[in-house]
């Protein structure tokens, strides 16, 4: 947890408001393998990190809730009567949507303030808005005793997403932020939300990932078409969802749907398959195996699903020709963000140094390396409210 940001969160908070609130933590989230199976019912295999959003909730002493955004320097104010979406909304979109899905469930809640900021990085695939709808849900669970389930709580935060931001995202953020344990990682299921938590030792490797720091304007609408997508084959295959798919019943509709759209439904098909089996190596702890998988699912992503970006393909091929590397892919919805990488770590501060010194001499401009280690999900830091 970054101190720093915590004393800056509440003292920020003492001064706007009062000395009574909730401190919650709620982590970002890496994926190691599994893009876009989550709203196909399918298999990912997420872990929670160790950079988060930090949000101190309490009660408001007026009819008006008061939202201070401190990384963006903005605040918002409102009223829990006729909540609507926010045109361009943003960050206020993700609390207020929060707000809307607790009320639509019935749950009484008072005006309440809160400050937040976080370390995730925006745009890097880190989940940053599935940690803030956490933080929010979590803290106002806790604030108003609405007796709320931790499974209850993210199926709200994805509903928010859904209805109040125009992503229809599948739950494996919200999911891996709220559950997730210290060195672990989660074999989620993401039809019946069974989950299995797999410790994961890296051994002589570590966890590295590069931000291409670019976001090409597409996630939301080639997300929300990939889902359609894949939608509309599985109606054709009078299936509930792709993950009930093999490549034998594809073939038998091939005929049927565009070289285009049976790629995109095949790559589901196999990346499902990859993160069963990167679980099982994870238990047989083969870390060469994971990287082998990484660079497959990276194939997949590029060529066939094509949500990679000029950008991600050139930091994953750059570690092709790197023997510290065994493993590497895009990680999250696509068209920028992270690669995930999985390198030596006496290797790591010459990798990390001329991967940033090719990228820049590539494209004219500074890619971002984090570090991150697999922490404890969604939860409260300290409770100095009254209630």
């Amino acid at each position: 947890m970054n101190i720093e940001l915590k004393q800056h969160i509440e003292e920020t908070y003492n001064q706007k408001f009062d000395s009574n609130y909730i401190l919650v933590n709620s982590p970002g989230r890496i994926n190691i393998i599994g893009e876009h199976t989550d709203y196909n019912d399918g298999f990912v295999l997420p872990a929670a990190i160790d950079k988060s959003i930090i949000a101190a909730i309490g009660e408001s002493d007026t009819e008006y809730s008061n939202l201070v955004a401190l990384d963006n320097n903005e605040t918002y104010t409102f009223t829990l009567q006729n909540i609507k979406p926010i045109p361009h909304g943003n960050w206020k979109n993700y609390i207020i949507g929060v707000v809307a899905e607790l009320q639509k469930n019935g749950c009484i809640i008072k005006p309440f303030n809160v400050v937040f900021a976080g370390d995730i990085p925006k745009g890097a695939g880190l989940s940053s808005s599935a940690a803030l709808e956490n933080s929010i849900v979590f803290g106002l669970n806790t604030l108003f005793n609405l007796s709320l389930t931790k499974l209850e709580m993210i199926q709200i935060a994805q509903h928010a997403e859904h209805h109040y931001v125009g992503v229809r995202c599948g739950i494996m953020d919200q999911y891996a932020s709220m559950f997730g344990i210290e060195n672990h990682a989660i074999l989620l299921d993401c039809r019946s939300l069974q989950s299995k938590f797999l410790k994961i030792n890296f051994n002589e490797f570590q966890l590295v990932l590069i931000n291409t720091n670019v976001s090409h304007n597409l996630v939301d609408a080639e997300y929300n078409d990939r889902r359609e997508v894949c939608e509309k084959v599985a109606s054709l295959l009078q299936i509930n969802a792709l993950r009930d798919a093999t490549k034998s019943d594809l073939n038998k509709v091939k005929s049927l749907i565009s070289e285009d759209n049976y790629q995109k439904a095949l790559y589901i098909i196999e990346e499902n398959e990859r993160v069963l089996k990167a679980a099982k190596y994870i238990e047989q702890n083969n870390i060469q195996g994971i990287g082998k998988l990484l660079y497959d699912a990276h194939d997949g992503a590029q060529y066939q699903f094509k949500i990679s970006c000029k950008e991600l393909d050139f930091l994953v091929e750059q570690t092709k020709h790197n023997s510290s590397v065994i493993g590497s892919r895009m990680m999250g919805g696509g068209f920028g963000g992270c690669t995930i990488n999985i390198v030596k770590t006496e290797a790591v501060k010459e990798f990390t140094e001329q991967t940033a010194i090719n990228f820049r001499n590539k494209f004219g401009f500074d890619c971002s390396i984090y570090f991150v280690k697999l922490s404890n999900g969604t939860h409260i830091i300290n409770k100095t409210t009254n209630n």
